[in-house]
């Protein structure tokens, strides 16, 4: 629907089946979520044009928001059909607060952010952080995240390249975050050369996940995390 010649994003074939396999171990771990927790709250964070909602199809019980920039859901709103449900689409910055009193605090919560840590920066991020788990009585937080390594050798990265982005957040050590906000507990880390069926990526993507599977420092240059929190106030941590 967009007359765009996406070649000029840089995305190879390998790159954009590795995103693929990214979105959905994070889409397997949101539905094992909702499965266990059939009334939540989804909150996506940066959605872009993400069919996660449609993919996933939540219940008719689960509050689904997804959160953009105010042009990126004036965009979405032309070119992604609205899912039926409680579904709603806020136009913030998600480094702004007020966006945050909009979405009732009443329900488990898991917040999904893709393709979002890397280019925010780390005092950004420990915000975000703290303002969820400290809203909302309990849930996860799903994310990926980029090691020191990684953001040290972005401009090799061709899209971000291409889009003249920048990348800031690095997350050497999961357990830091856990620091950030009393029940705060990381739970899983998938290191990418790690995610199921990447024997299915083309030729050059299996053989750059072979090098860097066995590279020290590149194993661990992109990771997939899940977290559970707690509100504070409860002295009991998990969800």
């Amino acid at each position: 629907m967009i007359d765009y010649d996406f070649r000029r994003t840089g995305i190879s074939r390998s790159g954009a089946a590795g995103i693929a396999l990214r979105a959905r171990t994070l889409d397997g771990w949101t539905a094992e979520f909702l499965a266990e927790h059939p009334t939540a709250t989804v909150l996506h964070l940066a959605c872009g044009l993400d069919s996660r909602v449609l993919r996933i199809a939540p219940p008719p019980t689960v509050r689904w928001v997804d959160v953009d920039y105010p042009e990126v859901v004036e965009l979405r709103e032309r070119l992604v059909p609205p899912p039926s449900g409680d579904y709603r689409l806020l136009g913030a910055s998600v480094t702004d607060e007020g966006w945050y009193e909009e979405v009732p605090a009443d329900r488990p919560t898991v917040v999904v952010f893709e393709g979002l840590s890397m280019y925010l920066r780390k005092e950004d991020g420990k915000r975000l952080v703290q303002r969820v788990t400290g809203r909302f009585p309990s849930g996860q937080l799903l994310f990926d995240s980029f090691s020191s390594l990684g953001i040290r050798l972005q401009k090799l990265v061709t899209p971000v390249r291409h889009a003249g982005a920048r990348l800031h957040w690095a997350i050497d050590d999961p357990d830091e975050l856990e620091g950030w906000h009393r029940g705060l507990r990381c739970v899983d880390v998938l290191r990418a050369v790690d995610l199921p069926d990447t024997d299915r990526l083309p030729p050059a993507g299996k053989l750059g996940m072979w090098v860097m599977a066995r590279t020290p420092g590149w194993r661990d240059i992109s990771r997939i995390m899940r977290y559970e929190f707690r509100s504070a106030r409860s002295p009991r941590h998990g969800v």
